[in-house]
């Protein structure tokens, strides 16, 4: 609901009205407390607007494309015409409104007094809002992320984030992506799924650097498979734009040509010019530094989600926010872990992942006391039913628990619910071993891997 004028002092003032935002303002209000929720923009933040949301509606309307196209393997007569973006678009921003509609109703049917505008900690108890003071017991700072750029990379014309590639209305025939993380690959996959041919500049030797190497060598074989290009270990140098599109240069001095550049080296947070110095937090490079139970160290102002350092993550910042308002409630919850978030990369194929990689699990434990098992998916019905292949790899403490799950696959992002319980309750795979795993589903594949990490292989 719309603040009252006179509704000036809180239990808890939160500044961003994201992910972690709205979380902690929806738990505090269960909790009793009186919440005062201020976003400049539209609540929900960037996952719902201009992230997680609208770029998994576009994934949605390639993999529908790509099914047009293969039908006839399946013994379906279908024809593939063309991509509507017109109609993608409607798509895409019917679903992100419906959400929207929902959030909105959610928050006023809970009493959380809603504040537009843009906030500015102006002390340690209080927030200006465009000349409008507001008083909270507790302040939790929000304020998320925004697409980063490279330094002296201007972003406009031909060369774009992710901000206006989710409202492109035309289909480009050819694009270069600078930066092969999560965002960049997403990308990759939509625009290849529309007929795009697409070309990745990474830096780093790798595409998806920080994931386990096995999935790493199966993804980028599989984009290869795909005909989407990629050019790794090399930087960025510099980017001309003309008449006919971007041409790319690297520091090794090939050229790219493309219709667009669209740049995904990462996010950054928002926090300049918002008071967050002057009221005394510690910064580093932007980012507000917390100890473990988000707590700044000044007064009682907490951070959540994209603005502490960590993974970038919807989830995380959800969990966090509802983490802080427990914490402020006086229930003492537990620590959100960042080595325990999942993890989704929403491409074709997909990758999900939580816990320790096989490298950093050796480098934590030693390499005589690491255990791994890889599960090709060729030995999983369902997975040749929808025509994918992958591996399900598990990394365990030698004698001990499995402390990482990492998956690849076509709709492998579903199955990792059950590899974070596992993860999280340390549970070894003589526990998991004996669960029951429908057949035939994709899911199977999780259970199979522990079968033979328990000694007890089957189909692998």
């Amino acid at each position: 609901m719309a603040e009252s004028a006179s509704a000036k002092e809180f239990d808890i003032l939160v500044l961003g009205g994201g992910s972690g935002g709205y979380a902690a303002a929806l738990r505090a209000v269960q909790l009793g407390l009186t919440v005062g929720l201020i976003e400049k923009g539209k609540l929900g933040g960037t996952c719902l607007h201009n992230g997680c949301i609208p770029t998994k509606a576009l994934l949605h309307s390639a993999e529908i494309a790509d099914s047009a196209r293969e039908s006839e393997k399946y013994g379906v007569k279908a024809t593939f015409d063309s991509i509507d973006m017109d109609a993608v678009n409607k798509y895409k921003d019917g679903v992100i409104a419906g959400k929207y509609r929902g959030l909105q109703g959610l928050i006023k049917s809970r009493g959380i007094t809603v504040i537009e505008g843009a906030g500015k900690l102006a002390s340690q108890t209080t927030v200006d809002v465009e000349g409008t003071v507001y008083t909270g017991k507790h302040i939790i700072l929000a304020t998320g992320s925004y697409s980063r750029s490279l330094p002296g990379l201007e972003i406009g014309g031909k060369v774009i984030t992710s901000d206006q590639a989710l409202t492109m209305d035309f289909v480009p025939k050819k694009a270069i992506i600078l930066g092969g993380g999560v965002i960049g690959c997403e990308f990759a996959s939509v625009w290849k799924s529309f007929g795009v041919d697409v070309t990745i500049i990474e830096a780093l030797p790798s595409l998806v650097p920080n994931e386990d190497a096995s999935i790493v060598k199966g993804f980028e074989r599989a984009f290869k498979k795909r005909g989407i290009a990629f050019n790794t270990g090399t930087r960025f140098q510099s980017v001309e734009q003309n008449d006919d599109g971007v041409v790319v240069t690297l520091e090794d001095g090939k050229t790219f040509e493309a219709d667009l550049m669209l740049v995904a080296v990462g996010r950054g947070p928002v926090t300049q010019d918002l008071g967050y110095e002057e009221a005394g937090l510690t910064m580093d490079r932007g980012y507000v530094i917390t100890d473990e139970r988000l707590h700044t160290g000044v007064g009682t102002i907490y951070a959540v989600g994209d603005i502490v350092p960590g993974l970038q993550l919807a989830h995380r910042g959800f969990s966090q926010g509802i983490f802080v308002a427990e914490e402020i409630g006086g229930l003492k919850p537990v620590v959100v872990a960042d080595l325990n978030i999942p993890k989704v990369t929403y491409s074709d194929p997909e990758i999900a992942s939580v816990g320790y990689t096989e490298k950093a699990a050796r480098e934590k434990f030693g390499d005589d006391r690491v255990e791994t098992h890889e599960y090709n998916l060729a030995g999983n019905g369902k997975s040749t039913i929808i025509g994918t292949g992958g591996l399900v790899k598990l990394v365990r403490e030698k004698d001990g628990p499995i402390v990482g799950v990492h998956m690849l696959g076509s709709r492998m992002g579903e199955q990792i619910g059950e590899a974070q319980l596992i993860v999280n309750w340390e549970a070894y795979p003589e526990d998991v071993a004996p669960l029951i795993h429908a057949h035939p589903t994709q899911n199977e594949a999780l259970g199979e891997a522990h079968l033979a990490l328990a000694g007890k292989p089957l189909h692998g």
